[in-house]
């Protein structure tokens, strides 16, 4: 389980998946539960959803500002696509400590490098393979389970 401990209280936080394959985020869902991950998962399949959410606009879910995040985010998306996205959120005084990482089936080095110059923590190749496409996310789920979040509101 991946937590956020801020002032000595100790959160669950729920993991934010952009994605807009939908057999990608079936496979990322199940591949993270898989990897021992027990947190709340919530999927939203493109990039205007998941900033409506994180911004709390529109009339869908809106996130609750005293849980912790963490968002596993697509680049290539219909309406916003995931390099906005990051850019709107690392923009945003309260939204840029939320941790992102970068899932794509984009190895391209400049890509890879306009991403962290943008604030992503973290930048995953989805293989195109079947089976590597499956580890890769397990990895990426046993990685996310020693991650520590911050609050994004700063409270505990």
């Amino acid at each position: 389980m991946i937590a956020s401990k801020e002032a000595n209280v100790t959160e669950e936080v729920t993991i934010l998946i952009a994605e807009d394959d939908d057999g990608h985020a079936a496979l990322i869902l199940k591949n993270l539960r898989r990897s021992g991950l027990r947190n709340p998962i919530l999927v939203f399949n493109n990039g205007q959803t998941i900033l409506e959410f994180l911004f709390r606009r529109g009339d869908g879910p809106q996130r609750d500002h005293r849980r912790a995040y963490l968002l596993l985010l697509d680049i290539h998306m219909p309406k916003v696509d995931g390099v906005e996205v990051l850019r709107e959120i690392k923009a945003d005084p309260e939204l840029r400590k939320l941790p992102v990482t970068m899932l794509s089936t984009t190895d391209d080095p400049r890509e890879i490098e306009r991403c962290h110059l943008l604030g992503c923590s973290n930048y995953v190749t989805k293989p195109i393979d079947y089976d590597k496409f499956i580890a890769a996310i397990r990895q990426l789920g046993l990685f996310l389970s020693v991650v520590q979040v911050p609050l994004l509101n700063g409270h505990g």
